[in-house]
């Protein structure tokens, strides 16, 4: 018996299975608790040698927590795991790379300074004697690159490469201590979609020559395109494992979530009223005199939502932080709701707030909430000087208590206690919190920055509901987001940047990710160019 091929492709059989062969992973019994939270309950999880098998779950489904034991982050509480068949104590990362694991993490574990060579060698030097080390290690990285389309420069400095070359670079090194099995952790998170087809094409040459491959993802598309085999994690248990050929994107979300979920948005045509924001050359200079923006113009009208496209880093957040007024204009203006703003007339926060504009950060635990604040307290900030929260004297915390647990009911924020502090409410829950705060005001201009970051796919279809409704109100809504599904399917106009200038535009129901993808690596052919 042979395991399924991966439901996308003409990538060789995942390889022999069955009772003639041990699986690569088994987990039996794998019970894990942090205080009185269970992350794991009594897992079980088998993947079969040379297969790519897919973890799925929502935010605390106990999936990362699943793999950190895998990789030796963490030990289980109680549980045994087999490596090939054989028992196996896996107490550190160095005995997880000893049995023949490599993990690929979402944040990359690269030192910048370094080149590529000294990055893999880094922990595996061959001996005192760097100089034969270097040497072996340089001949490996040719092989390795020549066998698996994995080639990266191995003198180039990691700081100066972009994100999808980091990513071979870790593939790079797990591959360099002999790894047999390989976990990668939301490895498209920061890729364009060229980049994910480069990253699944090099995903199928490994398992096309042996290597199991765990992926762990959120994104139900890719689990479709590239997987053999998916595990669904609910509430620290494993629910479900299946063929991927005989499921479907529907089938797992349920899954998921423990009821149906509707994944296409009921999205009528934009009606764009009047220009609530209009950009007009506007440039930030960061701290060590970096430009991030460069000379960045458009319009943004009521009752639209404009969408911003690219990889993270290309200015986008410093786009958001400008317009909002947390950090100053370096070159520029902008009219807000017919209040003009520019380096020399700036707006602060409060005062945009004054003007009709809200703003959800990208980083809500940094500029959205305070994890230490109750959540009613979180709820008002921004707002604490209004009427309705003050009394003659002190700040009207009733009120404040009241407005929350409104909210809170509104927007489905779980649990319902406005006393629990912020840090104690899971992320999608936070977001929430922060959304409800920033859309009751009904503002004119919505400036949101990764609405559904680290948000389980139940969130995210009520955030997105959420967005629409108020676009549908009249409001005029900028959106940021790194994931293109979630750009593409709210966006009326797509806006892309790179490196810090507007480059391209797309109709939202013309764009496509071939399109987009090609704009956000600034390889697209412009107008009367030679395709």
């Amino acid at each position: 018996m042979t395991a399924p091929q991966s439901a996308h492709d003409d990538s060789p059989p995942a390889g022999p299975v069955g009772s003639g062969q041990p699986a690569a992973i088994a987990l039996r019994g794998i019970d894990k608790s942090f205080g009185a939270v269970r992350a794991n309950r009594q897992v079980d999880l088998t993947v079969a040698k040379g297969s790519i098998h897919g973890i799925i779950g929502e935010n605390g489904a106990g999936k990362s927590t699943l793999m950190s034991i895998l990789y030796g982050f963490y030990t289980a509480d109680a549980g045994e795991i087999l490596i090939n068949g054989r028992p196996v104590e896996i107490r550190n990362s160095h005995d997880a790379i000893d049995a023949g694991i490599g993990m690929v993490h979402q944040h990359f574990m690269l030192v910048e300074p370094f080149t590529v060579l000294e990055n893999v060698m880094l922990g595996a030097e061959g001996g005192a004697l760097l100089s034969a080390g270097r040497a072996a290690a340089r001949a490996e990285l040719q092989r390795l690159g020549r066998d698996y389309g994995l080639n990266v420069q191995p003198d180039a400095v990691i700081s100066e490469l972009p994100v999808g070359e980091q990513q071979r670079v870790e593939i790079l090194k797990a591959l360099y201590r002999h790894c047999d099995i390989l976990i990668l952790d939301e490895p498209t998170g920061v890729l364009t979609p060229q980049e994910t087809d480069q990253l699944f094409a090099i995903l199928r040459a490994l398992n096309g020559r042996g290597v199991t491959i765990l992926l762990i993802t959120h994104k139900l598309r890719e689990i479709m395109a590239i997987t053999d085999t998916v595990s669904v994690m609910r509430q620290g248990e494993m629910v479900a494992t299946l063929p991927t050929r005989s499921t479907s994107k529907e089938q797992l979300a349920e899954l998921m979530v423990g009821r149906k979920v509707r994944l296409e948005l009921d999205k009528h045509p934009a009606r764009p009223g009047p220009v609530r924001l209009a950009v007009r050359g506007l440039t930030v200079i960061d701290a060590k005199g970096v430009k991030r923006v460069d000379d960045v113009s458009f319009d943004l009208r009521a009752g639209e939502i404009v969408g911003i496209a690219g990889v993270s880093g290309n200015g986008q957040s410093e786009l958001l932080e400008a317009l909002s007024g947390i950090q100053p204009l370096a070159a520029g203006e902008m009219t807000l709701c017919d209040t003009q703003v520019s380096a020399a007339s700036p707006c602060d926060p409060a005062q945009a707030r004054e003007h009709g504009l809200a703003h959800v950060p990208e980083d809500r635990l940094r500029l959205g909430v305070v994890t230490a604040f109750p959540a009613w307290e979180s709820c008002a900030l921004g707002y604490h000087e209004d009427i309705a929260y003050n009394g003659r004297v002190l700040m009207d915390r009733a009120a404040m208590t009241a407005s929350c647990e409104r909210l809170m009911e509104q927007f489905d924020v779980r649990p319902r206690d406005a006393t629990l502090t912020c840090g104690k409410f899971s992320g999608g829950n936070q977001q929430k919190l922060i959304l409800a705060r920033e859309i009751a005001r009904q503002p004119k201009v919505l400036l949101v920055g990764q609405p559904t970051r680290g948000v389980d796919i139940g969130a995210i279809e009520f955030i997105h509901r959420q967005l629409l409704a108020l676009r549908d109100a009249g409001c005029a809504i900028l959106l940021v987001s790194v994931e293109l599904d979630e750009v593409m399917a709210l966006s009326d106009r797509i806006l892309v940047m790179f490196q810090g200038r507007i480059v391209g535009e797309v109709a939202g129901d013309q764009a496509d990710e071939r399109t987009l993808g090609l704009m956000m690596a600034n390889a697209h052919t412009q107008p009367g160019e030679a395709a």
